[in-house]
């Protein structure tokens, strides 16, 4: 399949049922959900933006929309059909796209020589992440951030995890807490299916 022709639809839906694991979706982010993911972000001010899991882009498209013309847009992406997809659908100079999984964030940021990032929004499915990998980027993450920083995850309503390859209950929330002082959540009918937004600052520095 070539990645960088098919419609953005037609690719996310056959990528989700060949490697459901690293996608974690069933249908690219509603425009409600693309809506409360980014407004608690400091965007007018930002100059260096995050997103992990961007897909085919909802919500790229809708970042770039919004940052401001001299800031930078770094699109973490691990799946390779979704990156050749952005780095061919979506010509803007702000955005620099890294196939590279999320637990290598700091090393992807700082080589690019960036010491902090003022906005993260991530698309991750968290519960389908193995548990070191998980605190391993939230606390790569935190390093990343200052007080002013805001970072923004979504989960769907049913928070199922995968875990000793067992579907099991996943709270995202009690995971945020235990690297941020200030974690707000918010539900988001109109999407499918239905998510939890998080918005969470204040980051932790002690280690976990």
């Amino acid at each position: 399949m070539d990645c960088r022709t098919k419609t953005g639809l037609k690719m996310f839906a056959m990528e989700a049922v060949a490697d459901f694991r690293t996608v974690g979706a069933v249908t690219p982010s509603s425009r409600y959900l693309t809506q409360a993911m980014l407004r608690p972000l400091p965007l007018a001010r930002a100059r260096v933006v995050v997103e992990l899991g961007p897909g085919t882009g909802a919500m790229t498209r809708a970042l770039l929309d919004l940052i401001r013309f001299d800031a930078v847009l770094l699109a973490f992406e691990i799946n390779r059909c979704f990156t050749r997809y952005l780095r061919s659908n979506i010509p803007d100079s702000r955005l620099v796209v890294i196939n590279a999984s999320a637990d290598t964030i700091q090393n992807e940021v700082h080589h690019r020589g960036y010491e902090r990032v003022d906005a993260v929004v991530s698309s991750l499915a968290l519960g389908l992440m193995a548990e070191r990998p998980r605190h391993t980027f939230l606390a790569q993450l935190r390093s990343l951030l200052d007080d002013a920083s805001i970072f923004t995850q979504y989960q769907y309503f049913h928070r199922l995890q995968m875990e000793n390859g067992q579907l099991r209950k996943f709270c995202a929330a009690h995971l945020l807490r235990q690297h941020f002082r200030s974690v707000e959540q918010r539900i988001i009918w109109r999407n499918l299916p239905p998510a939890f937004v998080f918005a969470c600052g204040k980051p932790l520095r002690d280690t976990h």
